[in-house]
């Protein structure tokens, strides 16, 4: 009698692993959905490359040489009528007027980063997200726009991620082409925290690399981000503005 107990607990045992090993197995892996979207947005082109764009009256130029990297920014001041230009390297932030440099205090140079580090991020998406800081989740599926997609959220690490490295991103994956047609993102103000969702539109391939604009949006209730795409699908978000490149080239460097 007790070796029949015996041999019914090893098998409910290994009934049970066989079945946590194939949930394991089903899930997707986050990193592999993460490296097609890269791909499938042409990615390996921007290893060592030049992208210029145009974004709201202001010039970008991004130069990306491996682990090098040099981003300008050039727009003419509309209360001065100097002519501004911001460079963030490797070294460090610098910043001239009519080609004379300007002596910023720290904060102000952490403000200026974190704007043309901003337009550089969201503008070549999901490019950045195998930054050494991100830490990826899969968090389940979505239909949205009767399209099948996989969700991934996006933390950062304190040590790297930078001074928005209390943000969260959640992304949308689409399951068969492995784009990034939506996100959604919180971010840190004054009285508290913010959020909002993109909707990818106008989508175009320039130098091997897919570009697109989006639709911003946002919410009048708080909820947790994963959960946007649902009140996408039931029109519960307000348009806030668009988001449009122009004047895109991308060149190999």
């Amino acid at each position: 009698m007790k070796n029949l107990r015996a041999i019914l607990l090893s098998g409910f045992i290994l009934a049970l692993l066989i079945v946590s090993a194939c949930s394991k197995k089903d899930t997707p892996d986050a990193q592999q959905l993460v490296d097609q979207a890269i791909a499938a947005h042409g990615g390996q082109h921007l290893d060592k490359a030049i992208v210029t764009f145009k974004f709201r009256d202001t010039r970008f130029r991004v130069l990306r040489d491996e682990g090098a990297f040099v981003y300008s920014r050039t727009f003419t001041n509309d209360t001065t009528g100097q002519r501004i230009h911001d460079v963030l390297s490797n070294s460090g932030f610098k910043r001239t007027a009519d080609d004379v440099e300007v002596e910023l205090p720290q904060e102000r140079q952490q403000a200026y980063t974190a704007s043309v580090n901003g337009v550089v991020y969201f503008a070549l998406l999901p490019y950045f997200l195998n930054d050494a800081a991100v830490q990826k989740e899969y968090i389940g599926e979505a239909t949205v726009k009767g399209e099948p997609y996989h969700k991934i959220k996006v933390t950062f690490a304190q040590e790297g991620g930078g001074e928005d490295h209390e943000d969260i991103y959640v992304y949308w994956f689409h399951k068969q082409t492995h784009t990034m047609d939506y996100l959604a993102y919180s971010y840190q103000e004054e009285d508290g925290r913010g959020s909002r969702f993109r909707e990818a539109v106008n989508q175009r391939e320039v130098g091997g690399v897919r570009i697109q604009d989006y639709i911003n949006y946002t919410a009048k209730e708080n909820f947790a981000l994963e959960n946007y795409d649902k009140a996408f699908e039931a029109g519960n978000l307000e348009k806030v503005s668009d988001i449009i490149l122009d004047e895109v080239q991308v060149s190999e460097l």
